[in-house]
């Protein structure tokens, strides 16, 4: 493959692509009359195709005049022409010059008509705000005598700018050039990278406008500032052509890396994520939930990523964890890499600020490492200097250094950007690479790297030997376990709901949010799991960062659906407009607006994780019975409002099931926590039997056989398993089983199950939900039904990637992951559907 057609296929997964040509020479083929010029209709049909599709933006910038560019362009819908070699954007444009240029544009003309009619075969093209002298069908030494005419006489007046082209001299009365506006297109439309199609001498200003990711491509001979050359108008349309099968690929999502796929780093403050390839291709640092380092993920290379590749290319590698462990090992034939973040001297436990990912290659052949860098997703430039001891990231708010002693590395200029590239001979010692984040030093470590690999894997195997992991899935039960405890934050005891933002519930489209906060809803549904497996700490620990929230709070009852880690309120949602999205999912979205949502079911799961921990015995002090107390209080204050629901629907507040019946479980989980703690309420069952018969009254519909999602409407909805799941309903009560069959009938599609199918107000469709999937297996084994149970539970375990990985959604029809990942919610009912299956045994 030739480096251009290398540059091409990068090109094609630029977040926003700039695709720019001449018009005459590259679209159209130089001829005698340029009147008759006629574009090639290769060219013309892969400019449109370009432009039709998302944040891909097509520009035609010609010496034309901008009415003359329109006739010949054709159906120019969604083309961006510019005329005038770029002072031409808009119709109408003469009427804006000055009179002063209008004046003056009016004494060229009658110079050059003197000139062109003492020179048989000129043609003296007029544009609003030039006039350019073609001379291409003129004999020598005729042609030469009338440019050196022109150069001395109306070239030389004031306020006259001069273009030499091929076969052509043009006189503007404004200064303009294609460079400008290539310029001022790339500014507008916000483009990662742009690549240039010219011929001409007035091309060269485009050409020196290129940088970093962009490309140049000059047509025919001639010096030229481009980087690649092609011989005629008839290689560019094929260059075209390739340019627009490759973007509609990778818009689709062709060469996107399966999230499944992707194996998670975790110290329990900053995550990464590693691709089967051993490529870091996410990284947020010093926290879960920090601005990212590495973003490849949502935006491709340009968006940052971290690379050890065998030269020349190898066999696919082999991908696992280290037992138990989150030191995960990529081994090609000849080499292998162990990547994992420092967990060694209880580093897990500090303050966030420090964070050190370390990779470590031990083999034999020659292998290139690209260490590319991109703070804050790539909003920031990122420039970098290496010196013997490593690289140090220039310009960053905290200081980050990757340490590698030794190495030789070729810094490269990437438009805003540097990325540093190296390439060694394996052979003896293990190479140890170092990246660490909060400090500028590149003394190496007090500690031997085999050491604190050790220390590090037996942070996370030491507690894993602590669980009771049931018989059913046992390595998958105790992978989805430790992905719990690494998406908690050790220096608060926040449990992220997932360690990504915006990978797509649906592929293509909006429904893309930001997971790497805390919904004190699903951290306690996390910690519940853990707790059945025989972890209390996990749980002790989130209902620690729970009381400090709610300490922080004016009003107690006003719980949000969702915090920082840290525990503090989320800044305002945010979009990333330079990052393409994966699949070309975007928005990229940075917080989550679910924040000014009231959810009435927040109050439940803390309020069963307190009553679980109190049957296992757990020391639970004053200040867990506060916390209920608030619990409880909240829903006496609050359980008649209507509210978002446990799905955030970005449409008005309705009365939904599930919340009800999690307000329920509050209240009935309190009187198990006052009796565990020797206290009294005894207006609390009174209270917990009337929220209990408002949902048999409303809930309720005879005419599904089933609960509805709303009291308002007659939807099915996958949360209204929670009726029977809770102890609201025994199993053998009809109306729960009535739901089960509801649910099965009308959300169930093969081995997932949705979450709904009404009307959301979000444009397109999601996938089967991990997380309902699991309540109805443990439907199926609650009623009896066993073995639709352990069939459903079966294709649910297939639905994890080959290092146990299981993301938030599935697309039963496009056969693929979906949504953020590792998902708690997807590892959480995992753990609770194999614990209800061993117990059904």
């Amino acid at each position: 493959m030739s480096d251009l057609a290398v540059r091409i296929e990068e090109l094609a997964r630029s977040a926003v692509l700039l695709v720019a040509s001449d018009y005459d020479g590259t679209l159209a083929p130089i001829v005698a009359l340029p009147a008759e010029a006629k574009p090639m209709r290769e060219s013309m049909i892969a400019l449109r195709a370009l432009a039709a599709m998302p944040h891909t933006h097509v520009a035609i910038i010609s010496g034309r005049c901008l009415s003359d560019l329109s006739a010949h362009a054709g159906d120019a819908s969604g083309l961006r022409l510019v005329g005038s070699h770029g002072s031409e954007f808009e119709p109408g444009y003469a009427a804006t010059l000055s009179p002063q240029a209008q004046q003056l544009r009016s004494t060229l003309g009658t110079a050059l008509h003197e000139i062109a009619a003492r020179c048989p075969g000129a043609w003296l093209e007029e544009k609003p705000a030039a006039l350019a002298f073609h001379h291409r069908n003129v004999a020598e030494p005729a042609a030469s005598q009338a440019v050196a005419s022109i150069m001395a006489g109306p070239a030389k007046l004031h306020g006259v700018f001069v273009r030499l082209g091929k076969m052509v001299v043009e006189l503007s009365v404004v200064e303009t050039n294609k460079g400008l506006a290539l310029e001022k297109i790339r500014t507008q439309v916000g483009a990662t990278a742009a690549i240039y199609f010219g011929d001409d001498a007035t091309d060269e200003d485009a050409f020196a406008k290129l940088a970093g990711p962009d490309v140049g491509v000059k047509v025919g001979p001639g010096n030229t500032r481009a980087a690649f050359r092609v011989a005629d108008d008839l290689e560019v349309s094929h260059l075209l052509a390739r340019l627009a099968e490759l973007r509609a690929e990778w818009l689709a999502g062709g060469d996107a890396i399966p999230i499944e796929r992707l194996s998670l780093l975790s110290d329990q403050r900053s995550t990464a994520l590693v691709a089967p390839n051993g490529r870091v291709v996410w990284g947020c640092f010093p926290r879960i939930d920090s601005p990212a380092l590495f973003a490849e993920l949502l935006g491709g290379p340009t968006a940052g990523y971290f690379d050890i590749a065998p030269v020349g290319g190898a066999a696919p590698p082999a991908q696992n964890y280290v037992r138990d462990s989150f030191v995960l090992e990529t081994h090609w034939p000849t080499f292998r890499v162990w990547d994992y973040l420092d967990c060694s001297d209880g580093r897990a436990f500090q303050r966030a600020g420090r964070t050190d990912l370390i990779r470590v290659i031990h083999g034999h052949g020659r292998v290139t490492i690209t260490f590319s860098p991109r703070l804050d997703f790539g909003r920031t430039h990122t420039r970098l200097r290496a010196d013997q001891g490593g690289v140090e990231i220039e310009g960053a708010t905290d200081p980050i250094v990757l340490l590698a002693p030794g190495l030789s590395w070729d810094i490269r200029d990437e438009g805003a950007h540097q990325t540093a590239v190296c390439e060694v001979d394996l052979g003896g010692a293990p190479l140890v690479l170092e990246l660490r984040y909060g400090t500028g030093s590149l003394v190496p470590a007090m500690l031997a790297e085999p050491q604190r690999r050790s220390q590090s894997e037996k942070f996370w195997r030491g507690w894993a030997e602590t669980l009771a992991v049931p018989s059913v899935a046992t390595e998958l039960v105790r992978r989805s376990a430790l992905v719990l405890k690494a998406l908690a934050y050790g220096p608060s005891g926040a449990i992220a709901a997932a360690a990504t933002t915006s990978l797509p519930e649906h592929a293509g489209g909006v429904r893309n949010w930001d997971y790497r906060y805390c919904w004190p809803r699903d951290a306690a549904l996390s910690a519940a799991a853990l707790v059945r497996l025989g972890n209390t700490g996990l749980a002790m620990k989130f209902l620690d960062w729970a009381l400090a929230v709610l300490d922080r709070l004016a009003d107690p009852h006003r719980l949000r659906p969702v915090y920082t880690v840290d525990g503090h309120d989320l800044g305002p949602e945010a979009e990333i407009g330079g990052l393409s999205g994966y699949r070309g999912s975007r928005p990229v979205r940075v917080g989550n607006a679910a924040a000014q949502q009231v959810q009435l079911d927040v109050f439940g799961p803390i309020a069963d994780l307190i009553a679980l921990l109190a049957a296992r015995g757990a020391p639970l002090s004053s200040d867990h019975w506060r916390l209920t107390e608030h619990m409880v209080n909240a829903v006496a204050h609050r359980w008649q409002e209507p509210d978002h629901g446990i799905w955030e629907p970005r449409k008005p507040a309705s009365h939904h099931v599930h919340s009800k019946v999690m307000c329920w479980l509050t209240v009935d989980r309190g009187i198990a926590v006052a009796a565990y703690t020797g206290r009294r309420r005894p207006e609390w069952p009174a209270l917990r039997d009337q929220i209990a018969a408002d949902v048999l009254e409303r809930g309720w519909k005879p005419a599904l056989n089933g609960f509805s999602a709303t009291y308002e409407d007659s939807e099915p909805d996958a949360a209204t398993l929670c009726v029977g799941l809770s102890g609201l309903l025994p199993p053998t009560d009809p109306r729960f089983v009535g739901t089960v069959g509801l649910v099965e009938r009308t959300l169930r599609d093969g081995p997932t199950v949705m979450r709904y199918r009404y009307d959301d107000g979000l444009p397109g469709s999601e996938g089967g939900f991990n997380l309902c999937t699991s309540w109805l297996i443990e439907a199926y084994a609650l009623i009896g039904r066993r073995a639709d149970a352990e069939a459903l539970f079966n294709d649910y375990c297939k639905l994890a990637g080959p290092t146990g990985m299981i993301p938030e959604e599935y697309d039963p029809v496009q056969r693929r992951a979906l949504g953020n990942h590792p998902q708690a919610y997807s590892h959480l009912g995992l753990i609770n559907a194999a614990l209800r299956l061993a117990l059904t045994e």
